[in-house]
């Protein structure tokens, strides 16, 4: 007797040809470009308010970054170092379009930090289809992880380096007949772009996690190159802090503790890989 074969009823299942995928990937990048335009907007709207209350409030020695330090300072008996010295700020904009083209810029990059796990979580769904089912178990959470270490970073670089790097540089002079006038663009760029940066930095214990998975990296690996990790960190710290001891110190701890943390996901993540099924 014949009979009627049973029609596929998942098509999820349905293996997605190149094409598919293109398209797949396409509208989950124009979703990732329409949030980030809409936070740069926003950004864009209230930009008097952002550059008084974010940068331009850098500068001044209430800080907050700089109010604390200099209570630690005066506590550890070493106030000359810690305590903020004054900066006489002067901004100025050579080019017509300077303001503007600056105003974009900072606006772009606060609409990506925003979006950054709404980004993530694009990325995310367009690979995990593609994923075994112990790899999506493996990877559970990690857009969430990935976003609080961003985030954390992003604060890092804000409250420490970029407020280093504004008091070192703000009043820094090869020549007391030498007058320090910063574009706008210069030190607005400054700022912005260590406190991004630090945001990325901080993404390494997951990257170390898919590393890890990928077989590419390992435990034994990032153990044996520790050392020369420390003498990479301190450089990295001497070259994006001014040039005293205690600065260097309080930048490449945090990062030297996200080493060992890269190493603790690294072990963990080997571990689950080598336990049989």
């Amino acid at each position: 007797m014949y009979r009627k074969n049973k029609p596929d009823t998942i098509q999820s299942d349905k293996e997605m040809s190149f094409i598919d995928h293109l398209d797949e990937l396409r509208w989950r990048l124009v979703k990732s470009a329409a949030c980030i335009i809409v936070l740069a907007v926003i950004m864009f709207i209230y930009t008097e308010t952002i550059i008084e209350n974010i940068y331009i409030n850098m500068s001044e020695t209430d800080f907050i970054t700089y109010r604390y330090l200099c209570t630690a300072g005066k506590y550890l008996g070493i106030d000359d170092i810690l305590c903020a010295s004054k900066i006489n700020l002067e901004l100025q904009s050579i080019k017509m379009t300077g303001q503007f083209g600056t105003n974009i810029y900072f606006a772009i990059i606060a609409g990506i930090v925003m979006s950054f796990p709404f980004i993530l979580f694009q990325l995310w769904s367009f690979v995990k289809p593609g994923l075994k089912a112990n790899e999506i178990q493996a990877t559970k959470g990690i857009v969430f992880y990935a976003s609080v270490l961003f985030f954390t970073g992003i604060f890092f670089g804000y409250f420490l380096i970029s407020p280093l790097c504004v008091q070192f540089f703000g009043n820094y002079t090869m020549s007391d007949k030498i007058k320090n006038i910063f574009t706008i663009s210069d030190y607005i760029s400054v700022i912005t772009t260590t406190t991004f940066y630090t945001g990325l930095l901080f993404e390494l214990p997951v990257i170390i996690y898919i590393l890890t998975k990928l077989g590419i990296v390992g435990p034994d690996f990032l153990r044996r190159y520790r050392k020369h990790a420390v003498v990479v960190v301190l450089i990295l710290a001497a070259i994006i802090t001014p040039p005293d001891f205690f600065s260097q110190i309080l930048v490449a701890i945090p990062i030297l503790l996200l080493y060992e943390i890269s190493i603790m996901v690294s072990s963990r993540a080997e571990k689950k890989q080598l336990k049989p099924s």
